[in-house]
């Protein structure tokens, strides 16, 4: 049976239950995958993005690593697993590894720290606090090369400014005879202030924006019920500041981990490789081989995969409350 519309067009009658005829449920399934299509115009863009920033790039990384490529660079063909041989079997890779994680540990541990401090401070008003604000901006806004440079001359044993200082404090007889950045600690220890004094402006903005988005009337709320400063900051500020804490956290191990302007432009990695990171080992070893270099580019990417999943899931990032 059929049933006649105002355009005059016969359609299926629907059945005696009511359900409607093959070719009406026709009509409502495309129009359901009409609107499952609908977002796909505007998440092509973002998703060719990623694809062609991030996937590609990885899959690409773990190809290469499997490659044989001659000294000029050149591929030779598959290399199976020989580069990731090669590479466990150099002896100066534990060191290295063991050293990107107290390099990694160091620098965010210590910028957050320090962070919190100047956060804490930025968030009261004093004089001077909008010129303070501009100022903390610098070390950041310069570029992180120049940054490092300036302090690999601040530390010339020649005329180092801060060498000069520490000469005229009597905080050494001769400076001279000081050559911190050609000693492995004193120079490793210095590249870990320097990635600190670049950390700290983001770190502070980031912390600071939490902090004054904590309502006020939560801490009037505390002083009425007597809490003292310590216990407001432990039981109310901080727990508050998990989102904000979190973001900084993650942002600089990623940013820390890959850092490699410091480490290059103070030393090099050196003396020999004792002052390196997995990336600038990496850098170093592509010279002499890109397979090589190509795996120890896939060990960095599952480290920061690993160290990150465990960030992750030690601050319980999925759960709103613990």
């Amino acid at each position: 049976m059929t049933q006649s519309t105002q355009a005059g067009v016969l359609e299926p009658a629907p059945g005696s239950d009511g359900t409607p005829r093959p070719a009406a449920r026709r009509v409502g399934g495309g129009r359901r995958v009409l609107r499952a299509l609908a977002p796909l115009p505007w998440i092509t863009p973002a998703t060719a993005l990623i694809l062609f920033v991030v996937i590609w790039p990885v899959v690409s990384m773990f190809l290469t690593s499997r490659q044989h490529f001659d000294s000029m660079g050149f591929d030779q063909g598959s290399a199976g697993w020989s580069n990731f041989t090669k590479l466990f079997d150099e002896p100066d890779l534990p060191g290295v590894l063991v050293r990107t994680v107290i390099w990694v540990v160091a620098v965010v541990g210590l910028t957050i720290l320090i962070s919190l401090g100047v956060a804490q401070m930025f968030n009261k008003q004093f004089p001077g606090r909008k010129v303070a604000r501009w100022a903390l901006i610098a070390p950041w806004a310069a570029s992180v090369v120049m940054t490092s440079i300036v302090f690999k001359w601040m530390l010339n044993p020649s005329n180092g400014t801060i060498l000069v200082l520490m000469h005229d404090l009597g905080f050494m007889k001769d400076y001279n005879s000081v050559n911190w950045l050609s000693q492995q600690t004193p120079a490793f220890i210095w590249e870990i202030v320097v990635a600190i004094f670049v950390s700290v402006p983001f770190t502070t903005y980031a912390l600071l924006a939490g902090l004054q988005a904590v309502p006020e009337d939560v801490y009037e709320a505390c002083r009425l019920d007597g809490a003292g400063a310590v216990r407001t900051y432990w039981s109310i500020t901080l727990p508050l500041l998990r989102p904000a804490l979190l973001v900084a956290a993650l942002i600089n191990i990623m940013n820390v981990f890959n850092s490699f302007p410091i480490i290059y432009e103070m030393t090099g990695g050196g003396p020999g490789n004792q002052t390196s990171t997995t990336t600038l080992f990496m850098y170093n070893t592509q010279q002499t081989s890109i397979g090589e270099a190509a795996a120890m580019s896939v060990v960095n990417f599952g480290f920061i995969i690993v160290v990150v999943l465990f960030f992750l899931r030690a601050s319980r990032w999925n759960t709103a409350e613990d």
